[in-house]
């Protein structure tokens, strides 16, 4: 029996297929909520304005004593203790610490697939939901749709997400294909436009992945582990290749990983969390120039900023108490 006809090939497809159309149900469902609130009549929002925060110049970002608890009553699972964030417009942040610290939960609640349970999230200068940002999204699998071709694929956001949708029609075969060969040749995927994502590399998939997050030319952009399935030597291809795209596009970048040399390699700052329910307990400051290199992740200074923040990781997870700035 060939691959493609056997009962195992099929099961994969299918749950490949779940996840898709689960993706795909996430950003539809986000871009008719900002369709709704764009439409609200003025006046109807009364969302107060958050005031500027003078130690952040243009903050994107703001946490105030955000807590977040699954559940309800007895059954209550609490993934966020107070947690407070500033994140400037255009910054690039990396959120490290143990598993199920809440990293990821940080992103839903910024994305607003979710709602804390007390506490402010401001993005743009207003309570999450109240402002029209535009965010991409990319996860640790790529999440690709295997019935579309690669070019389809990146070009997706365009056909969602306003204003692009609106002229779909008449600049998908045009304006829009410009749009993605361009993006695709710049993460080293020209000429593969029309490959189908089964006959790419997880590498290329992941690349591919990265151009549909950016396609549509989001303020935010929200990373969940998007390396985390490869190997090493394509990691570390993807963290020049993200680079370059950050320094290039400079939309605001939340990037959650495990990786304490991936964060340093690719962030402006290191946010560090302890174990559930998590809170803040170390805001790191990168100090390295950029385009910064592979080679620079063996300097002294590099090591030592990675081998302090692992140190706290280890110690958090132990269920030692650290405080806010204790790795200074």
């Amino acid at each position: 029996m060939s691959k493609a006809g056997s009962p195992a090939w099929h099961s994969a497809c299918f749950l490949c297929v779940q996840e898709d159309i689960g993706c795909l149900v996430m950003l539809r469902e986000w871009a008719l909520r900002r369709e709704r609130e764009q439409a609200t009549p003025v006046g109807a929002c009364t969302t107060p304005q958050r005031h500027s925060d003078p130690s952040v110049r243009d903050p994107m970002i703001q946490f105030e004593s955000v807590t977040l608890a699954y559940g309800r009553g007895e059954s209550a699972v609490q993934a966020l203790d107070k947690t407070s964030i500033k994140i400037g417009e255009g910054d690039f942040v990396a959120l490290v610490g143990p598993s199920g610290c809440g990293k990821s939960t940080i992103l839903k609640l910024i994305g607003g697939l979710i709602s804390a349970t007390t506490g402010y999230v401001f993005v743009a200068g207003r309570e999450i939901g109240a402002e029209d940002v535009r965010i991409g999204m990319a996860f640790q699998n790529p999440t690709l749709l295997p019935w579309l071709t690669v070019r389809q694929n990146v070009m997706l956001p365009l056909k969602i997400v306003q204003p692009f949708r609106a002229d779909w029609t008449r600049k998908r075969k045009t304006d829009y294909r410009d749009r993605a060969e361009a993006l695709l040749a710049q993460v080293g995927l020209s000429g593969f436009g029309d490959k189908h994502p089964w006959q790419l590399s997880g590498g290329m998939q992941q690349r591919a992945s990265l151009c549909r997050a950016l396609i549509h030319d989001p303020t935010l952009l929200l990373l969940d582990e998007p390396f985390g399935a490869l190997d090493q030597f394509t990691r570390e291809e993807l963290w020049a290749v993200l680079q370059e795209l950050w320094l290039t596009r400079k939309p605001t970048v939340i990037l959650v990983t495990h990786d304490l040399r991936e964060s340093a390699f690719l962030a402006n700052r290191i946010v560090v969390m302890s174990a559930r329910p998590g809170r803040v307990i170390e805001d790191e400051t990168v100090p390295f120039e950029r385009p910064r290199t592979i080679a620079m992740t063996y300097d002294a200074g590099f090591v030592a900023l990675n081998q302090r923040l692992r140190s706290l990781i280890v110690e958090v997870r132990a269920g030692n108490e650290v405080s806010l700035g204790a790795a200074a």
